[in-house]
Order: C-alpha cells, then sequence, then structure tokens
C-alpha cells in the first residue's frame, strides 16, 4: 500500500471482525515501531502483544463502558515506558513522545495491513497493569484494539454506529499551524 493510501485509511473504527494473528504479524509491526526515531537511540517504547482470548477476556475488565466494542478486537496491544528509558534534559521527559512515535509506526504498520488500529485511553491502567505483570512504576500509556473492519454494526450502540460511518472531520491548517512564526489560535 502507499504511504499516502495508509495515511487516508487509518481511523479509528470500532466495528471490528475476528482476525488470526499470526507470530509474523506481531514481528512485522513491532519491527516497523522500532524504526522509530528516539533521543539518543534509547528507544523508550515497550508492547504487550495480547492475543490469548483468555488473557483478552481478563483484560476486558479494565476497558471503560465506553470501549465495549473493543472486546470484539482480535489483538489488544498494550504501549507502556517509563521516563528512565529515555533522556530526561532539563524538565523535559522525552519518554512519552518517543513512545508516541513509535506507536504511530506500529498503528500504521498494522493499516497497511489492512487491519483497524485504535488507541484508547478509557481504561483503568493500575487494573490492566496487574492483569499484564507491568510493574507498578510503569506508565501504561495506551491500549490499541486490532481487528478487521467489518461494516457490521449490529453490536455498536447508536452514538458508535453515526461516526462509523461519517469520516471525521479535520481541522484546517490555519487553526493547527503557521509558518515562520506563532500565530494566535483564538
Amino acid at each position: 500500500m502507499e504511504f499516502n493510501d495508509v495515511i487516508e485509511k487509518r481511523s479509528a473504527y470500532r466495528a471490528l471482525d475476528y482476525v488470526e494473528i499470526t507470530d509474523e504479524l506481531i514481528h512485522n509491526i513491532a519491527y516497523t515501531a522500532s524504526r522509530s526515531a528516539s533521543c539518543a537511540n534509547k528507544q523508550p517504547w515497550r508492547f504487550v502483544f495480547v492475543r490469548n482470548k483468555e488473557k483478552l477476556t481478563e483484560l476486558h475488565e479494565a476497558l471503560s463502558g465506553g470501549n465495549y466494542w473493543a472486546k470484539e478486537a482480535s489483538m489488544l496491544i498494550a504501549v507502556y515506558s517509563k521516563k528512565e528509558f529515555d533522556c530526561v534534559i532539563g524538565e523535559r521527559e522525552y519518554y512519552l513522545f518517543g513512545t508516541g512515535m513509535a506507536t504511530a509506526h506500529l498503528m500504521l504498520a498494522i493499516v497497511n495491513q489492512g487491519l483497524v488500529a485504535h488507541a484508547m485511553a478509557g481504561f483503568d491502567e493500575n487494573l490492566a497493569k496487574e492483569i499484564l505483570k507491568i510493574p507498578e512504576e510503569i506508565r501504561l500509556i495506551t491500549l490499541i484494539a486490532v481487528g478487521k473492519k467489518t461494516d457490521d454494526l449490529s453490536k455498536l450502540g447508536d452514538k458508535h454506529k453515526e461516526v462509523e460511518i461519517k469520516r471525521s472531520t479535520r481541522k484546517e491548517f490555519e487553526e493547527y499551524a503557521s509558518i515562520d512564526e506563532y500565530h494566535s489560535e483564538g
């Protein structure tokens, strides 16, 4: 798939069908994430790829109510890090930035495979870390639902059905960017 096609196809779909998640797929998308830039090449990102049905069911308990749809995902990916994994320069802690860039690579690699990658903030971090045996001092940044897009919206609530069919709009250039100097957002 061409890069621009991958960018255009990436969307936070919620209507998911089962797809087999192979070791090869996991290794390929992890490799793509590993190619991301990082401060002093520290590579602060860490992932737990959860595809085992029993472990997935356990992890579903950590999802917020609004993420009920993610229970249909074939895999959940836990993305975690901690500031000691990356550069800390003055007050700047780079680990979230570096992990975010690698996560973007990971998600685009998933889309390139014809699948959906939907990152979520709605989960109980402590419960998810306990289930996955991630130490307390580590920051669990996001969970990513992975599956195959389906047109069957029957398992979605009305609110999610509406947003599933309509592509979300994006801000105009002037609303998020400027050239040569700061431009007020207001």
